[in-house]
C-alpha cells in the first residue's frame, strides 16, 4: 500500500479536447505556414507531444511565393508576406501526406488549403481524398498576401458559403474555415460558414500591414506589404475569438500573439477549443510544449480538472 497522503498526490487535469468529432490530447495546436507539413520541425521539437499542427498551405499547381525578403520583425511582432509559397498537391499526396502518416501517432494534422477559384478548392480536397495522414480540413479564405483569391472569399458571405458547400460535397472530413480579423461583421461571416456546411472556424488570419525602411525609403518586404503576427495581434485574436463563439456552436480555432499558457487560457474562456501557435514557434521552438506544460500547471493552481471546463467561461 502506498504511504502518500492525499494531500502530496498531484492532481493532473485532462487536457483532452473533442471538436469536429475529433480527439485532440491536448489544445495546442502549430499554426499553418509556421510549421512546414512538420517533417521540417521534426528535429527541435516532438510533435507527437502537440495537439497537432495546421500544414503549410496547399494549392493545386506549386507556387513560387513572393519575392525576397519575405519576413521582417518589428517590436510588436512579425511581418510576413510569404505569398502561400507550396510545392503543389501532388508533391504533398506524394511526400508529406504519408511522411506523417508514419511519424505522427498521436497529433491531430490539419491540411490547408487554398486556391484562386472555388474549383481550386475543390480539386485539393479531392485530390486527398484517400491520402492517409491527416484528420482535417482547413480553408484559407483569408489570407491578405497574395494578389488573387484569398481575402475575397472571406469578404463576400454569398462566395464563401458557395466555396464551402462544395468543398462539403467533396469530403466528409471535417472542415474550418479560417477567417480575417478585418471583416466588418466576423460572427455573422461565420455563420455563414456554418450554415453551408463547415465543422469549424479558425481565428485569426493575419493583419494586413507595412514596414518601411527608413534607410532606403522602400517597404521591408520585397511584396511591399504583409501579415501581421505575434503579440501585436493576442488582444484581436481573442475579440474574434469571443464574437464568434457568441455567433456559432461549432468549435473555433483561435490562432494569433500565442506564447504564454495564460494565452492560451484567453482564448479558451473567449470560446476556442483548440489554439495555435506560429510566430513564437518560429523564434523559439521549444514554446509549444512549454505551453502545454503550462497549460497543465495552471489548471492544477486553479482546480480545474479538464480543459473543457473552461471553454467559453469568461465573465463578461
Amino acid at each position: 500500500m502506498s504511504s502518500a497522503k492525499p494531500s502530496d498526490v498531484k492532481q493532473t487535469a485532462s487536457l483532452a479536447i473533442d471538436a469536429a468529432g475529433l480527439r485532440f490530447q491536448n489544445p495546442v495546436l502549430l499554426a499553418s505556414g509556421t510549421a512546414g507539413y512538420g517533417r521540417e520541425l521534426a528535429g527541435v521539437m516532438d510533435l507527437d507531444r502537440l495537439g497537432g499542427l495546421v500544414t503549410k498551405a496547399v494549392s493545386v499547381e506549386p507556387r513560387n511565393g513572393n519575392p525576397a525578403p519575405r519576413v521582417a520583425e518589428f517590436p510588436g511582432g512579425m511581418l510576413n508576406a510569404i505569398g502561400l509559397a507550396n510545392p503543389g498537391l501532388d508533391a504533398v499526396r506524394r511526400d508529406a501526406l504519408p511522411w506523417l502518416a508514419g511519424h505522427l501517432h498521436e497529433a491531430r494534422v490539419l491540411v490547408n488549403v487554398v486556391g484562386n477559384t472555388t474549383d481550386d478548392f475543390v480539386a485539393v480536397v479531392s485530390g486527398l481524398a484517400e491520402v492517409p495522414g491527416f484528420s482535417a480540413y482547413e480553408l484559407n479564405v483569408s489570407c491578405p498576401n497574395v494578389k488573387c483569391g484569398g481575402m475575397e472569399f472571406g469578404a463576400d458571405r454569398g462566395i464563401l458559403g458557395e466555396l464551402v458547400a462544395a468543398v462539403r460535397r467533396a469530403t466528409k472530413k471535417p472542415i474550418f474555415v479560417k477567417l480575417s480579423p478585418t471583416l466588418t461583421d466576423i460572427g455573422e461571416t461565420a455563420n455563414a460558414a456554418v450554415g453551408a456546411g463547415a465543422d469549424g472556424i479558425t481565428v485569426v488570419n493575419t493583419i494586413p500591414g507595412l514596414i518601411i525602411d527608413t534607410e532606403t525609403r522602400t517597404p521591408a518586404l520585397g511584396f511591399g506589404t504583409g501579415g501581421v503576427s505575434g503579440a501585436a495581434i493576442l488582444p484581436i485574436g481573442v475579440l474574434a475569438t469571443y464574437r464568434v463563439a457568441k455567433a456559432v456552436s461549432v468549435p473555433i480555432i483561435g490562432v494569433g500573439g500565442v506564447a504564454r499558457p495564460d494565452d492560451v487560457v484567453q482564448y479558451l474562456l473567449a470560446g476556442a477549443s483548440l489554439v495555435a501557435v506560429g510566430t513564437a514557434a518560429l523564434k523559439d521552438p521549444r514554446v509549444p510544449e512549454r505551453l502545454v506544460r503550462g497549460l497543465a500547471e495552471w489548471c492544477d493552481r486553479h482546480g480545474v480538472g479538464s480543459l473543457t471546463d473552461i471553454i467559453g467561461g469568461v465573465r463578461a
